[in-house]
């Protein structure tokens, strides 16, 4: 009886695990599908262009301007969405100023070059003059 329940439970989910595979093997060839001519894609070695051309199982890529690479369609990874600025008037406009004016009060290097020099700590010449520090890293105040 055992037995049975631990098999049922496997082929359970090998189901699951196999149905969400297909799933997403489905969503990725329908993109596929469904590039056309301006898209930013990624290829799945890493490649970054925009789709030139779809002819049946090849689709153009252009990397860089003039630069034309044929891919088969099985190799587009992903589409890049181009990154949005919306900037709503008011809102926003009030954070940039907020941050123009909090960069203003920024500290450079040199401001703290500057300020290290007048912090100097003078040191004795003589420390033997300090009493003997204990175990715990204190010094000895008898």
């Amino acid at each position: 009886m055992e037995l049975i329940l631990i098999l049922a439970i496997a082929l359970g989910a090998l189901w699951l695990m196999s149905s969400r595979t297909r799933k997403q093997q489905r969503a990725a060839q329908e993109f596929r599908n469904n590039l056309v001519a301006g898209d930013e894609v990624m290829t799945a070695s890493g490649l970054l262009g925009t789709v030139v051309a779809v002819e049946d199982d090849v689709i153009t890529l252009e990397s860089s301007p003039g630069a034309h690479t044929r891919w088969i369609r099985a190799a587009i990874a992903k589409k890049i969405e181009p990154p949005v600025d919306e900037i709503d008037d008011v809102e926003d406009e009030a954070d940039l100023d907020d941050e123009v004016d909090e960069q203003d009060d920024v500290v450079t290097d040199a401001d703290r070059i500057s300020r290290a020099n007048d912090d100097v700590i003078d040191v004795p010449d003589d420390l033997s003059t300090l009493p003997p520090a204990r175990k715990d890293g204190e010094p000895d105040t008898k």
